[in-house]
């Protein structure tokens, strides 16, 4: 086979079609064996990293450019964000906003929560470190959509390890946090429909709630712990309900 055949992706596009309707990801195996993502776009195909920084380079020597930026910062207080560093900066949002929407996909919620974090953190960053209003607007004006992303997937990783109570926590807890952050801002039209999505997805997590246990099913949880002074508490609550007192 022909350099020039092995640099072009013909099979890949050909064996994987292009569906607008939805995020197309696939974790696949790269040559050394490891673990890569791959997102199906338009035009062709991403291939993402797992860890570290998307697209598996290493700014200055560090995992992201985010903790090279943060080292600067140690060095000094009063550092601020250049244009090319802004530019790194962009660089970075974006390759992690699409390996999050990759996770999403493909219900890998632990590793969603990780980016979006990340993402956050920038975003933290740059408020502190960068004298362009502006320029730092423009990423702001996506913090309600990364933290949905954050509390989604967050209580959606409680629900698969069988924690529903825990995912309703997660989603409560989240809401609050987004309508104060809605607060110190306009609200826009689809910020307001986060709201809504979260809702909704509170209201579809509340049917996996374990009902509360009946108190016969805590008489015998008393029982079987030896619990024998709360048993007796039980019981006469039993005898007061079956005599109507």
């Amino acid at each position: 086979m022909s350099r020039k055949q092995k640099q072009n992706i013909d099979r890949i596009l050909a064996d994987w079609s292009f569906d607008p309707r939805m995020i197309n990801a696939r974790v696949v195996r790269g040559d050394d064996g490891r673990e890569v993502v791959q997102m199906r776009v338009d035009l062709g195909v991403l291939q993402l990293e797992v860890a570290g920084r998307p697209d598996g380079q290493r700014p200055k020597g560090y995992e992201t450019y985010f903790d090279y930026l943060v080292s600067r910062t140690v060095r000094d207080e009063a550092f601020q964000l250049r244009d090319r560093q802004r530019a790194e900066v962009d660089r970075e949002l974006a390759q992690f906003y699409h390996r999050r929407i990759c996770w999403l996909t493909l219900r890998q919620f632990a590793r969603a929560v990780a980016d979006a974090d990340h993402t956050l953190a920038l975003m933290d960053f740059c408020i502190e470190h960068c004298a362009d209003e502006h320029w730092m607007l423009t990423h702001e004006r996506y913090r309600p959509f990364v933290l949905f992303h954050r509390i989604q997937a967050a209580a959606l990783d409680h629900l698969e390890r069988h924690a529903p109570d825990e995912a309703l926590r997660t989603i409560d807890a989240g809401l609050e946090q987004l309508r104060e952050l809605l607060v110190v801002r306009d609200i826009e039209e689809s910020d307001g429909e986060l709201i809504e999505r979260l809702t909704d997805l509170r209201a579809s997590l509340h049917d996996h709630a374990p009902a509360e246990p009946t108190l016969e099913e805590q008489l015998r949880d008393a029982v079987a712990q030896e619990r024998y002074e709360l048993a007796a508490q039980i019981r006469d609550e039993l005898a007061r309900q079956r005599t109507g007192q």
